[in-house]
């Protein structure tokens, strides 16, 4: 009898054993990290650099060492799907007036405080991974149906979702569709090299200045920002930047100075995007950012040198039109996400045909 039971346990142990491999065959095997000693790996995802025990979870809480192999957890989860003007990504110097057909999958490889999408980027455990599986085919064939010239990887950070964004970008290229990433642009090298054959714009989040900031409020650090936007620029991606500021966090003058000049020392024609904060999240009890702060880091930029500066998440907005930095003609009218191109005729100013920096068609 003892024989038996024996037995049986041993045949549920089998059973178990080959379910797990079964369910391990359907998950998506995740790329760019290394296999290290005693079943450890290191994720070259992100300049977090996890190292990461079997069992164990990334940062991002969506990778996972399985048996000393790296899993993506969400690459085959889709939480939100919707056609959208660009300019609300926000790009304005990237085919202005075009639909990008926009996707994201749950998870974050910061955690911010201010989080605006904190309810698909923050994940506890891997439980709350939610969302459908669109295989890039899928994806590519609704952007088409909504007459889209571009997909964007945004909402929350694109590059946890990796595997699905890579796949999807190289198939959407062969179509031609443009890629985007809406990103906190805190990419490894090893990332950032692995995507700019497929990835034509960014808009990078500079969250503000300071690496106090990054550590305390948003857990990652400034310095790795910086370098994906230099090495972006080199590799000729169309970059524009967006500061979400937050009165009294990061607003402080010295450090709006260096932003600028970093930008300025970059390329003066990189666009800005200084947006209004809305209380969120751990931010819920501070004060939705005044409009007139930003209009005075907006001229302070423009005073600097910056060549196209726009004010963000205001209505009747006064610093959201493309004005020739030469003559100051309207090139672009921008009401909400209503945009009508005016002086604007094959990337020149009509008026006095200085070349606008931006890529403007497909």
């Amino acid at each position: 009898m003892s024989f038996c039971i024996l037995n049986l346990k041993i045949l549920g142990f089998k059973l178990l054993i080959l379910l797990r491999n079964d369910i391990i065959k359907l998950m998506i095997k995740a790329q760019l990290f290394k296999k290290l000693e005693n079943g450890q790996v290191k994720c070259l995802l992100c300049s977090h650099y996890c190292k990461i025990e079997s069992g164990k979870l990334g940062i991002c809480r969506v990778r996972k060492n399985i048996s000393g192999e790296l899993y993506s957890l969400n690459s085959d989860k889709i939480i939100s799907m919707s056609s959208d003007p660009i300019e609300k990504k926000p790009l304005y110097h990237f085919l202005p007036a075009s639909i990008s057909y926009s996707i994201a999958a749950m998870g974050c490889n910061f955690s911010c405080d201010f989080c605006q999408n904190h309810s698909i980027s923050m994940i506890n455990n891997t439980n709350e991974i939610y969302g459908k599986k669109f295989l890039p085919d899928d994806i590519i064939k609704n952007a088409l149906e909504y007459k889209a010239k571009s997909i964007a990887y945004t909402y929350t950070e694109p590059i946890i979702y990796y595997e699905l964004m890579k796949e999807t970008a190289k198939s959407a290229k062969a179509e031609g569709l443009k890629n985007i990433m809406v990103t906190n642009g805190f990419l490894s090298n090893e990332a950032i090299d692995s995507l700019i054959y497929e990835i034509d714009a960014v808009n990078i989040d500079i969250k503000a200045f300071s690496d106090d900031f990054y550590r305390q409020y948003c857990r990652g650090k400034l310095e790795p920002v910086l370098n994906t936007i230099k090495r972006m620029k080199e590799a000729n991606i169309h970059i524009e930047i967006t500061t979400l500021l937050i009165n009294g966090k990061n607003d402080k003058e010295e450090e709006i100075k260096a932003l600028i000049e970093f930008i300025l020392q970059t390329d003066p024609e990189i666009p800005w995007h200084i947006s209004k904060f809305y209380p969120m999240y751990k931010f819920n009890k501070y004060e939705a950012t005044d409009i007139e702060s930003i209009y005075k880091i907006v001229e302070l930029a423009k005073e600097m040198g910056l060549q196209y500066v726009y004010s963000g998440n205001i209505q009747n907005n006064k610093y959201s039109n493309t004005l020739c930095p030469n003559c100051e003609t309207t090139l672009i009218e921008r009401s909400g996400y209503f945009t009508k191109i005016i002086d604007l005729h094959k990337g020149k100013c009509i008026r006095c045909n200085k070349k606008i920096k931006g890529i403007w068609s497909d």
